[in-house]
């Protein structure tokens, strides 16, 4: 294998413009060429990167060793599976798709290559202040995990209010604030404590109106007896998250996220100490994170992976899969949301 990776990005926009930066910054990777329909025609940048209007393009014409996938959510399996097929490693932008049939096509190509490697961005892994709470969680110096309770809202489905943005069309993105953003509070509930099999919910668009949900509430229980309960928003009003995991000797809180907007506040991590003195007023420490290296080390750990063939620890499809498997259980178990909507949360050709 070349000293650098070449890399292609398909889809230009905000992400796959940060996703750039970063592999250009990765001593082991470069970007080759980029690809975006709003560009005009083909050519170059003034850097050298060649530039396309269509994915297929991109991988026709230019001699790539991995591909990063940062488009919309109804093409994103399309051209994940184009970039395996073509003997490419991938990088996908969570969601894995639209729904589970089109995480079920992107496995059964993988199937098909197992050389390759294939990584979706589950980014929020990645941000200390989750690693050192999982590290914490790990130690057993707390106990055991006996419930979660996460909220991540914002204020609308998207950034900007507009009507049109392909976000708020349900044919484009499969789903609204739980599978855009709620995703990542749902695969962090399913990190810090496990699966879960009984699961409750109400679904609903009644403010924003638009034909996916701007409001998901789900309360879970895993086979162990861990309770969860989730609070995914687009009328949140002041962005927020925070995720409080409750253990039998103490209680770890995450607030705040680092992010491109730095709208989520300081991102901390709240450790209190339980006793049975301490008359439900524990000794407690909170740390503050100023830096983010997530974008840095979930593509180091990407290129690792390709370089030297060890397995994907965060983002594997198999995670991937779980994840999107307990967002449509969500979807579900609101029987007025699954009815109006036909939706499924069983994998197809999976036995009932």
């Amino acid at each position: 294998m070349a000293d650098r990776l070449r890399v292609g990005i398909a889809g230009y926009g905000v992400v796959g413009q940060r996703r750039r930066q970063f592999i250009d910054q990765h001593p082991h990777m470069e970007t080759a060429a980029v690809c975006d329909r709003r560009l005009d025609g083909e050519g170059a940048f003034a850097d050298g990167v060649r530039h396309y209007g269509h994915y297929q393009r991109l991988l026709e014409a230019e001699r790539l060793d991995a591909l990063f996938v940062c488009l919309t959510n109804d093409i994103a399996a399309e051209v994940t599976i184009a970039g395996l097929e073509r003997g490419l490693h991938v990088f996908c932008e969570k969601p894995p798709g639209r729904d589970l049939a089109d995480i079920a096509a992107v496995r059964a190509a993988e199937a098909r290559h197992p050389g390759l490697k294939l990584k979706y961005g589950f980014n929020h892994r990645y941000h200390d202040s989750v690693r050192d709470a999982l590290a914490l969680v790990q130690s057993g110096e707390l106990g055991r995990v006996l419930n979660l309770r996460g909220v991540y809202g914002k204020s609308t489905i998207i950034d900007f209010r507009s009507p049109d943005h392909w976000r708020t069309k349900r044919t484009i993105a499969g789903g609204g604030v739980l599978l855009d953003q709620g995703i990542h509070m749902v695969d962090l509930i399913r990190l810090f404590g496990g699966e879960f099999d009984d699961i409750h919910s109400f679904v609903s668009n009644d403010f924003w109106k638009h034909d996916v949900e701007d409001n998901a509430f789900a309360l879970m229980r895993s086979k162990s007896g861990v309770v969860a309960m989730l609070h995914s928003s687009a009328t949140q009003w002041r962005h927020r998250f925070n995720l409080e995991i409750t253990l039998s000797g103490g209680t770890i809180v995450l607030a705040g996220i680092l992010s491109g907007s730095k709208s989520y506040g300081a991102e901390t991590l709240t450790v209190a100490w339980a006793h049975p003195q301490d008359a439900g007023d524990p000794k407690e420490q909170t740390t503050r994170y100023n830096h983010d290296p997530s974008w840095a080390d979930e593509i180091a750990e990407f290129a690792d992976a390709v370089r030297s063939g060890s397995a994907i620890v965060n983002g594997s499809s198999e995670e991937a899969l779980k994840t999107m498997e307990m967002v449509y259980r969500i979807y579900c178990a609101d029987p007025q949301w699954k009815a109006r909507w036909g939706l499924t949360d069983r994998i197809p050709g999976e036995a009932p």
